[in-house]
């Protein structure tokens, strides 16, 4: 069908009158709402129910939906009946169809299959689908003000960000996902209103009253709720909370039965309960003579700092050797205060409590920048979320406590006779316990240290069954100053007395990899020729975890154990496989649509062509700067959530802003427009140099400060953003009308693909890099926003 007769029907079919621009506006804003509540909370869900790296398809989905929905709206269009009844129509099934997915989704039980996946995936989808249809048809509707039209668009979008914190804190991901359905029935009533469909209003109306009914009573009660969790039934759970970096409960542990704290259901932290003003020997015994304990005899009673204190055992740990001043490093708030010292204290005996204690709810790499004390020991014990970022799986997350930055922090926070000491897992061969002497060896040479064989000692507590399989613990101690000889017989005999195996202790020969590594004349050349990428990692490139050599990668694909935590943790790497394979299989078939559906082809008009490769440039543009400017701010801003909501609200609702201010601004001028894209570029690269400095001199400012300074800093890139993608829709519409649904479907295709690229950069160029890129998709998307000269064509 010609898009001219396309347009005829929606005139046909749209109410008399002029449009009620105000209430098209407020429905685009509660349909955008509820559509970036819902892709974010999914991501949670999606990160308890399943894996954490299953949290970026949620992104993925959302993406693909939209897409989707935006192509197959041409269809809707020519359907018989009025415009804004059919919006109505399509929100009110959305409202419906995100609490059946929902249903759908925390009902699945048992380890997923690919069936069952790839039902969740389109279930799912079907909303966002809903929603992109919703938006596509009313911008068709009001093209002649799509500027404004679009900053509604984005302001809703902006406001769910904010939105989508307070509403997991309060009620939990499950009835986050209600709230969206929620909103998609009340803008169903506000479209119904738009079409003068009294009765049809009155029913969505109805519907939204009956979701916030459901709403109430699961708050209340949890009905629909998360009862299977990586293929088991969750049981004896007494507690829990959600927030918006994770869900956490307490329950017993299976094989002792002592209650921990689970994170998302998978990564536990044990309470200890011990009586320290009557501490018995056996009790001392137990927290100092295993792996992370050894240090303190190395140091008793040492100041101390620990980052992720968690159920607090390293704190107990600190307490047994003597220690007076303790400090302790949460980033979670509810296993910091809600458990530990307001709903469950007693667990501990109320350790948190203790006068030697200080807690402080803070990201730990944060706190150490800005500290000015220095400790005689800082301690980080198995440290690591193991919930989704914006990199959506765990060896793909980016871990800024882990990078060679973070060493030279953490060693200006020591003492002269000052340790920093690691507990990770251990494997056969070692991988992250022997990064962490790569990261050691290069942070100890920026201090002129260059024997940095002298300030390690590694240790390893665990069997050999448990080394081959699932991995043991491996302690590692780095030393500000060359461990004494002192130390060295100290720590023989401690750990001959816990059983703990000395696997590298300063004067012992290269008998392993770590020692290989620290003794070797050529370090670079054994990490190239090591079956792991153990080398050093920056803020640039945080991703400690990943370990997998890029040459290895299809051989960890086809023959890494399901049985070894390697696996678990390197499991991203198929992922990524599968994730690029399944964004090319969406883009497929959103590129399918148009012809297979609509009866579309490419245009015939080389100028017309040139000029969709504008909207393909700007789609993966906009993906690559905001994943990557969200991961920039994480350690200025001092927690994931806060980089994730200041940077995305900041960007939609300055994008927003452009995407208003677009037609004044540019008014219709190409090399306008050309400036606007070489601005972004501009922009975007001031900022990928200019986000570490600020950092590094920011570290002490108060946190509503740096949210300001934020704000400020991404909000006239977001501004230049938001104009390109409406100018070109509108422009295109004169160019060259039936090529508008191809510019909606490259550009959805364009942010799926950019969203996996983006992952793919980070870890092989780095953030930094992954930002210029970004900005090099709108500088190049200037060569073709000059055919914006073209003639109109003949239409189709």
């Amino acid at each position: 069908m010609a898009y001219d007769s396309i347009l005829s029907r929606i005139s046909s079919t749209a109410e008399p009158g002029a449009p009620q621009w105000y209430q098209a506006y407020v429905g685009v804003f509660f349909t955008t709402l509820a559509t970036l509540i819902l892709e974010l909370a999914l991501t949670r869900i999606f990160s308890v129910v399943f894996y954490y790296h299953f949290a970026f398809l949620a992104i993925s989905i959302a993406l693909f939906g939209l897409g989707v929905g935006g192509v197959f709206s041409y269809v809707l269009a020519g359907w018989p009946g009025r415009l804004f009844s059919k919006l109505g129509t399509l929100a009110s099934i959305a409202s419906i169809s995100v609490v059946l997915s929902l249903i759908y989704l925390l009902s699945r039980s048992g380890e997923p299959d690919n069936w069952t996946l790839a039902l969740v995936y389109f279930l799912s989808a079907l909303p966002f689908f809903l929603a992109g249809a919703v938006i596509s048809l009313a911008i068709s509707e009001t093209i002649e003000r799509v500027e404004r039209v679009y900053f509604f668009d984005l302001l809703g979008a902006a406001s769910g960000c904010l939105a989508l914190v307070p509403l997991l804190n309060r009620f939990g991901g499950p009835n986050t996902v209600i709230a969206a359905a929620i909103l998609y029935a009340v803008s169903a009533a506000i479209w119904y209103s738009m079409a003068n469909r009294i009765t049809l209003r009155a029913a969505a109306v109805g519907l939204a009253l009956g979701m916030v009914a459901l709403f109430v009573l699961n708050a209340r009660s949890p009905v629909i709720d998360v009862k299977y969790a990586k293929g088991q039934a969750l049981a004896g759970e007494k507690f829990v909370k959600w927030n918006s970096s994770s869900r956490v409960a307490l329950a017993p542990e299976k094989d002792s039965g002592r209650t921990s704290i689970f994170i998302d259901a998978d990564a536990s932290t044990g309470i200890p309960n011990y009586d320290f003003e009557h501490l018995s020997e056996a009790d001392r015994e137990d927290l100092l003579y295993h792996g992370p304990g050894l240090p303190y005899v190395l140091r008793p009673g040492a100041k101390t700092l620990i980052i992720g204190a968690g159920g607090g055992y390293d704190v107990a740990r600190a307490l047994a050797s003597g220690s007076r001043d303790i400090t302790g490093v949460e980033i979670n708030p509810i296993i910091a205060d809600t458990i530990m010292r307001e709903r469950f204290p007693d667990l501990s005996r109320r350790l948190y409590f203790r006068p030697e204690v200080r807690i402080v709810v803070e990201d730990g790499r944060s706190f150490a920048r800005r500290s000015s004390e220095r400790y005689q020991m800082l301690q980080l014990t198995l440290v690591d979320t193991w919930a989704a970022t914006a990199a959506g799986a765990f060896a793909l997350s980016e871990s800024t406590l882990y990078t060679t930055d973070a060493f030279h922090d953490y060693f200006d926070r020591l003492t002269e006779d000052g340790l920093m000491v690691f507990t990770r897992w251990g494997f056969d061969p070692p991988r992250e316990s022997l990064r962490l002497l790569s990261l050691a060896m290069e942070a100890l040479g920026r201090l002129g240290e260059k024997q940095a064989w002298r300030h390690v000692m590694v240790l390893r507590e665990g069997t050999a069954e448990q080394l081959a399989r699932w991995g043991t613990m491996d302690t590692v101690l780095i030393s500000r100053r060359p461990f004494l000889p002192a130390d060295i017989a100290r720590m023989r005999e401690a750990a001959a007395r816990g059983r703990v195996q000395t696997v590298y202790l300063p004067g012992d020969r290269a008998a392993n990899p770590f020692g290989e590594l620290l003794l070797s004349a050529n370090p670079s050349a054994f990490r190239d020729s090591y079956p792991y990428d153990i080398s050093a990692v920056s803020d640039n490139r945080p991703f400690f975890f990943y370990t997998v050599q890029p040459r290895d990668l299809w051989e960890f694909v086809r023959h890494a154990s399901r049985l070894s935590a390697d696996y678990k943790v390197n499991r991203a790497v198929p992922l990524l496989f599968m994730l690029v394979l399944v964004s090319l299989v969406a883009v497929a078939i959103i590129l399918a649509l148009p012809p297979l559906v609509l009866g579309s082809r490419l245009p015939r008009g080389r100028g017309v062509r040139r000029f969709l490769v504008y909207f393909v440039l700007i789609g993966v543009g906009y993906i690559l700067i905001q994943v990557a400017l969200i991961q920039k701010f994480v350690l200025f801003l001092g927690h994931p959530t806060y980089a994730l909501t200041v940077i995305i609200f900041s960007m939609l609702l300055s994008s927003g802003l452009g995407s208003f201010w677009s037609r004044r601004v540019i008014r219709g001028e190409p090399s306008r427009l050309r400036a606007a894209l070489a601005g972004v570029a501009l922009l975007v690269t001031m900022l990928a140099f200019l986000v570490s400095p600020l950092t590094s001199a920011a570290v002490g400012w108060p946190r509503v400060l740096k949210v300001l300074v934020t704000v400020c800093l991404t909000a006239p890139t977001g501004f230049l953003m938001g104009m390109p993608f409406p100018v070109g829709l509108e422009r295109m519409e004169k160019i060259h009308p039936p090529s508008v649904r191809w510019a909606w479907s490259l550009n959805a295709a364009a942010s799926v693909l950019g969203s996996v690229s983006a992952i793919c950069l980070a870890i092989y160029l780095g953030l930094r890099e992954t930002l210029l890129v970004g900005g090099a998709a709108y500088l190049v998307a200037t060569v073709f926003a000059a055919q914006g000269r073209l003639e109109r064509e003949r239409k189709l």
